[in-house]
């Protein structure tokens, strides 16, 4: 889920642990006799004529004895209506906010509709020549692709022979920045800003894993990944605290040198803690990890360019490993709410458009061209990005819910729905609305940055028709959880509806 910290020219990434156990999950458990579990008391309804009553006091953030409103300075965007299209609350639906995640809700709806829920990345290798082996490896955005990819595409030239090869890694089929300019200095420096090239490897991101060790003494720092220690120097002064003493981490990556800066403590005896760093030079790190696989399988690489290798008509490819069907990328785009995954898709939409220029710009006209089609209004949305990450993206509650609206009716709709989150149940969703009546029968995709929280997806309803809606809140000074309890609040009044008639 995107966030945004600001700092000056370093992350601060702070990682809030968990005190006491692990986290709850909607896991059945064996019934207990003592202490007996009471179900929750049954709410009254809400008629719908009276929805406007129930939801404005929670927008307003009204409390006892304060008369100044929780939410005095806060933007609100509400729309609410039948999958039919009968408005049943409206606020400012029609203003553009910041929309966050839920920007995400576009692009996957495009990227279903144009490229189906069939479709696979495919990364291919291809010989040039035979006398001396020449290989290209094209990269073709799979954000998906790991190192047991590539030790399949390593067996494959195995068993054709190849014993030593010159290595071309082609990562030219996105063209472009593969940093999105608008993106905040400190989210580019995250694991939610990670660079998005066409030879995508472990998500772009690096795994280190910090131990904590003897009372006073300095954390342990490992990195999952041999040969990203070769390349990076770590700075550490996180130590190792007393069981009684607060949890945090902070970690930081200077912008221009491969260096990362830890501070911070974690209490003696307690689990290590895994923080992720965007690649250095994703090309490069790619290349790094192919040469090692093929060495491992007889294949010696000598040399390994990175430039993309002379255009032939009918190159043989030697090897290939596909990604799995576009409809499973799209649960962890959505219910994971994977930057990466959404800025791919998103370039590769691009790569549909005739035109030659920046693969995102085209892809982002492939979202509105596609979008159009389906009924959405192109001036309900300005987008920047795929993912959501950049604050100049713009969209309206009247857009999110169109396009809701317009993939509810497509022959796509039960894949697009099931990559959303559960309420209660999966993804950035698990753990809010358990033990409520919302539980299992909303889905919904979360978003969130600094002042902004959102919420978009299909209710159904328990005694009123299904629903569709957009939440969205910009422009706060409080705390994500609030805003956060603020939408849930309202989604609960929706669980309540009776048509009352």
């Amino acid at each position: 889920m995107p966030r945004s910290l600001k700092s000056m020219g370093m992350l601060f990434l702070f990682l809030g642990l968990q005190l006491g156990g692990g986290k709850a999950t909607g896991t059945d458990q064996a019934p207990t006799l003592s202490p007996k579990k009471l179900p929750p008391p049954q709410a009254s309804p809400v008629c719908q004529r009276d929805l406007a009553r129930a939801i404005e006091p929670i927008l307003a953030g009204r409390q006892p004895g304060n008369s100044q409103p929780k939410f005095a300075h806060a933007r609100w965007g509400v729309l609410v209506q039948t999958l039919s299209g009968q408005t049943l609350y409206t606020r400012d639906a029609q203003r553009y906010f910041l929309p966050a995640s839920t920007a995400k809700l576009l692009v996957t709806a495009a990227a279903l509709q144009r490229l189906g829920p069939n479709f696979q990345f495919r990364t291919s290798v291809y010989q040039l020549s035979s006398r001396p082996t020449i290989l290209r490896v094209i990269g073709r955005g799979d954000p998906s692709l790991t190192d047991p990819q590539l030790q399949r595409l390593a067996q494959q030239l195995q068993r054709r022979g190849i014993r030593q090869a010159q290595l071309i890694a082609d990562d030219s089929y996105y063209r472009g920045p593969v940093i999105q300019p608008s993106w905040e200095v400190a989210d580019i420096q995250s694991g939610d800003g990670s660079p998005v090239n066409s030879l995508i490897l472990n998500q772009n991101s690096l795994d280190l894993k910090l131990w904590p060790q003897a009372l006073g003494q300095p954390l342990r720092v490992e990195w999952l990944d041999p040969i990203a220690a070769r390349g990076w120097g770590v700075k550490n002064s996180a130590q190792t605290v007393a069981a009684q003493a607060a949890e945090f981490i902070e970690v930081e990556r200077a912008l221009s040198t491969p260096v990362v800066t830890i501070a911070g403590q974690l209490r003696a005896g307690a689990a290590p803690e895994t923080v992720q760093v965007p690649v250095f030079d994703p090309t490069q790190n790619f290349l790094q990890h192919f040469q090692r696989v093929l060495a491992t399988h007889q294949i010696s690489v000598q040399p390994a360019l990175l430039s993309p290798a002379p255009r032939l008509k009918n190159p043989l490819e030697v090897a290939a490993v596909a990604s799995a069907p576009l409809a499973q990328l799209l649960v962890e785009t959505n219910q994971e709410s994977n930057n990466l995954y959404a800025e791919s898709l998103l370039k590769t939409l691009g790569t549909l458009h005739q035109e030659q220029g920046d693969t995102a710009e085209l892809g982002l006209a492939v979202v509105n061209t596609t979008l159009t089609r389906l009924g959405v209004d192109p001036d309900g949305y300005v987008l920047a990005d795929g993912s959501g990450l950049s604050r100049r993206n713009l969209v309206s509650p009247t857009a999110l819910v169109q396009t809701l609206k317009a993939m509810a009716r497509s022959s796509e709709f039960s894949t697009y729905k099931s990559s959303l989150p559960v309420a209660g149940i999966s993804g950035t969703l698990e753990n809010r609305f358990q033990d409520t009546p919302a539980e299992g029968i909303l889905q919904a995709k979360t978003g969130s940055l600094s002042g902004v929280a959102a919420l978009s997806g299909y209710l159904n309803s328990p005694n009123f028709r299904p629903l569709v809606f957009s939440i969205v809140v910009n422009q706060a000074d409080l705390p994500g959880s609030t805003l956060r309890a603020a939408i849930d609040e309202i989604v609960l009044q929706l669980t309540r509806l009776r048509a009352c008639e």
